[in-house]
């Protein structure tokens, strides 16, 4: 799994003009499933998202994570993470897992974090969405399970 994750002050994403996912100040994922992935991966991601220290503490330091600040996590999927971009000048999409398989593991790592995090948003898998976002630094980290 991977995951573009960026630091907001507040963030939404929107499917055919309806917002579908909302969230204040907290972490926005764009989430990627590779073929391989499956419960350990989803299981470290979400482990990686809510303990990653992309916040600052008392000092200004990069300290603290979305947990500890009691932050909002919008998850959003997006398979072109998964792209392999090495040659030419199209990427392609055989690294990336099949959209079933995407779905499943997507799904799972929504609810996951649903179980374990107060305030968790999502975008509508497979759609094309316009994802709007205050990017607080800019604080942009890119995570792998």
């Amino acid at each position: 799994m991977i995951a573009l994750i960026q630091r907001v002050t507040s963030a939404h994403v929107s499917v055919d003009h309806e917002t579908v996912g909302t969230i204040g100040p907290g972490l926005l994922a764009l989430v990627a499933v590779q073929p391989h992935d499956g419960e350990p991966q989803a299981q470290r991601m979400l482990q990686r998202l809510l303990g990653y220290r992309v916040f600052a503490d008392e000092a200004g330091k990069m300290n603290r994570s979305v947990a500890d600040i009691g932050g909002d996590l919008l998850l959003v999927s997006q398979f072109t993470l998964a792209a392999d971009t090495r040659s030419g000048m199209r990427p392609s999409f055989t690294t990336a897992a099949a959209p079933e398989h995407g779905r499943h593991w997507f799904d799972r790592l929504v609810e996951l974090a649903r179980l374990a995090h107060p305030r968790v948003e999502t975008g509508r898998f497979g759609a094309h969405m316009q994802v709007h976002l205050v990017n607080d630094g800019p604080v942009t980290f890119w995570l792998e399970s």
